[in-house]
């Protein structure tokens, strides 16, 4: 939900990442070395160190697994080599859940033959959603009585191999509400939990909109020169390729901007913000650029023009993926038959929140205007990416690409178009004018189409391909390496 900053917010019922908490607190903690040694360690301000915890979904595990190893059916094994497996599983779930604040419920015993002691238990504890292990052959009969009364949980249902019923399998994945992960890839149990952790957060969004509201140049005031304004002074000026137009003074002013901005997020409980297009933070002057690509980089939602739609899917991919990245207006490239988006306030954490890699960037003004200080952040080319957005009618499109030029390829001047300038090649795109509809495009830097569906088709959300044709998930799965163990699906 998004929140106009004049309204009120509790804490105990406002969720924050707790993979971003946990990072924020431990460059907080470290932040008097960091003010030190920024030609060697990035700077986060320490205002999150003592975020509260609070609490997370709550997710319930049944298993359909044999507890005895009688019979030649899969898998085979005695009790033991069948308690090894379960303890394999239950293990796995706890520490998935542990690094993302998510609190289980985990069905002691398996399903019985009608599911009925895992029903009894979900009535009684009323989880957020639900994971369902289908781990034993025949046993699908158990997992289908447990969906058939489930009511409206979200429910994922994995199977490693256990289940060769195809026609079992396909009218589970048909159901509304439930997501089937069939996969040998244990560790992608870890994406099931984010996703029942985003769904839990998107019902408690919030977000701080349409920066600069009435009383905001006074807690811009309250915002004095600081070491952490200095030191995000000095982390921007030491670790820029190359400063074009920006004074000092501008750079300090835009580091000052991002301080207020960020304890605003604090004091509210904020996911983060959208900043209003005829403002001095935006197109009126550019002070809120860096900021914006700052809190991006931090796990906030940071969306420029007020838009709602980039806001709501920069909140997705952060909760999904731990992936910023860049919101951009379209522009068809109709010789070559790219899509091209530029704007000002592009992520340099391109590869992830927790990854060591920063984009190259260059600081310069806001369209050679002498005014603000906006960000060119050099995209790698050759790498793959994923355009989205969500409409007004909640309809999100989503479609991949690969990156064919970045700003080095789009000089400013003579070309048009914002700072930081990216070209993509699209996937089944034959026009790129089919695929240039609508204000922005949210831009990450990776295919996170699939593993999106997956979370599509356990929110019940309506998706489309960049030209607007149906997307669904189908039967048939593929195994890219997410690059942290991860197997998404």
């Amino acid at each position: 939900m998004f929140k106009h900053h004049q309204g009120t917010c509790n804490h105990s019922n406002c969720p924050t990442d707790l993979d971003r908490r946990r990072f924020l607190a431990t460059a907080g903690a470290a932040g008097a070395a960091t003010v030190l040694q920024l030609d060697v360690l990035d700077f986060t301000s320490s205002l999150f160190a003592e975020e509260p915890k609070r609490e997370g979904p709550l997710v319930s595990v049944g298993f359909a697994l044999r507890p005895s190893g009688a019979g030649m059916t899969w898998p085979s094994g005695d009790t033991e080599m069948l308690e090894q497996i379960r303890a394999q599983y239950d293990k796995l779930l706890l520490d998935a859940a542990n690094e993302l604040g998510v609190r289980l419920d985990i069905l002691p015993e398996p399903l019985n033959d009608d599911g009925s002691n895992y029903l009894e238990r979900v009535e009684k504890t009323s989880p957020d959603g639900q994971i369902i292990l289908a781990l034993n052959l025949n046993w699908e009969a158990r997992v289908s009585a447990a969906l058939k009364n489930r009511g409206k949980i979200p429910t994922v249902v994995y199977s490693n191999l256990a289940t060769h019923n195809i026609r079992w399998m396909k009218d589970t994945a048909e159901l509304p509400g439930v997501y089937l992960g069939a996969t040998p890839d244990l560790a992608w149990l870890k994406y099931a939990l984010r996703m029942h952790k985003t769904l839990w957060r998107t019902k408690r969004m919030s977000i701080l909109e349409k920066l600069p509201h009435e009383g905001y140049e006074h807690e811009f005031e309250k915002t004095g020169e600081s070491d952490e304004m200095r030191a995000v002074f000095d982390f921007y000026t030491k670790n820029a390729e190359k400063i074009v137009e920006p004074p000092t003074e501008s750079i300090l002013k835009s580091a000052r901007h991002y301080m207020t901005i960020r304890r605003l997020i604090r004091e509210g409980g904020y996911d983060g913000v959208t900043v209003a297009g005829a403002s001095d933070l935006c197109l009126n002057g550019g002070w809120g650029c860096l900021a914006l690509s700052r809190l991006l980089d931090e796990g906030f939602v940071a969306a420029c023009e007020g838009d709602r739609g980039c806001a709501h899917c920069q909140f997705l991919t952060l909760s999904l993926f731990d992936l910023p990245g860049f919101m951009g207006n379209p522009t068809p490239d109709t010789v070559n038959n790219f899509a091209i988006h530029s704007h000002c306030t592009s992520a340099t954490k391109l590869e992830g929140l927790h990854q060591d890699y920063r984009a190259p960037f260059v600081l310069r003004d806001l369209h050679n205007t002498g005014s603000g200080v906006a960000m060119m952040v050099e995209w790698p080319i050759g790498r793959r990416a994923t355009l989205m957005d969500m409409r007004e009618d909640a309809r999100f499109e989503i479609g991949s690409g690969v990156v064919t030029r970045n700003t080095k390829d789009v000089p400013q001047p003579p070309c048009g178009g914002c700072r930081t300038s990216v070209a993509f090649a699209l996937d089944n795109v034959d026009d790129a004018l089919k695929a240039a509809l609508g204000h922005h495009k949210w831009c990450v830097l990776a295919d996170i189409v699939r593993p999106f569906l997956a979370y599509a088709k356990l929110a019940g959300l309506e998706v489309s391909d960049l030209v607007g044709n149906k997307l669904a998930m189908s039967s048939r799965f593929g195994h890219p390496d997410w690059g942290d163990g991860v197997v998404i699906v």
